[in-house]
C-alpha cells in the first residue's frame, strides 16, 4: 500500500512559522525508489481550487515555489528518512488551507495537477489574524 502522511499542521497566529512533513511508505516508495519521485506541497482553501505551493526534484537540486509564498516558504526532502517537509514562516491568514503531499515522476510538469500519481490525505494549517 503506497501512502503519503503529511503533519505538522495546526492553528497559529499571523507572523508565526509551522513545519509540515509528509512520510512516504509502501512498496512505491522504497528507500531506493523514493529518491526517483519529484514531490510537491499544494494546497487548498475551503471553497478554492487546489493550488501548487512548492515542489522539490529528486534530488533536492530544483526547487520551484509559488509567487505568494516565495521568501517565506522552504521545501526540502531527506530520501534516507523518505520525508519531505515544508518550513513556512511569516505565515498569513490567506495561507489557511488544507495542505496536501503530492508525488510525481516529471518535473517538468510539476505545476500540473492531473500528472501526480499519489496524494496525502492533507493536513489542516489555519492562520488567525
Amino acid at each position: 500500500q503506497v501512502q503519503l502522511v503529511e503533519s505538522g499542521g495546526g492553528l497559529v497566529q499571523a507572523g508565526d512559522s509551522l513545519r509540515l512533513s509528509c512520510a512516504a511508505s509502501g512498496r512505491t516508495f522504497t528507500r531506493y525508489s523514493f529518491s526517483t519521485w519529484s514531490m510537491a506541497w499544494f494546497r487548498q482553501a475551503q471553497g478554492k481550487e487546489r493550488e501548487f505551493v512548492a515542489a522539490i526534484s529528486w534530488n533536492g537540486g530544483n526547487t520551484d515555489y509559488a509567487d505568494s509564498v516565495k521568501d517565506r516558504f522552504t521545501i526540502s526532502r531527506d530520501n534516507a528518512k523518505k520525508m519531505v517537509y515544508l518550513q513556512m514562516n511569516s505565515l498569513k491568514p490567506e495561507d489557511t488551507s488544507v495542505y496536501y503531499c503530492a508525488a510525481l515522476k516529471l518535473w517538468a510538469r510539476r505545476e500540473r495537477i492531473s500528472e501526480y500519481d499519489y496524494w496525502g490525505q492533507g493536513t489542516q494549517v489555519t492562520v488567525s489574524s
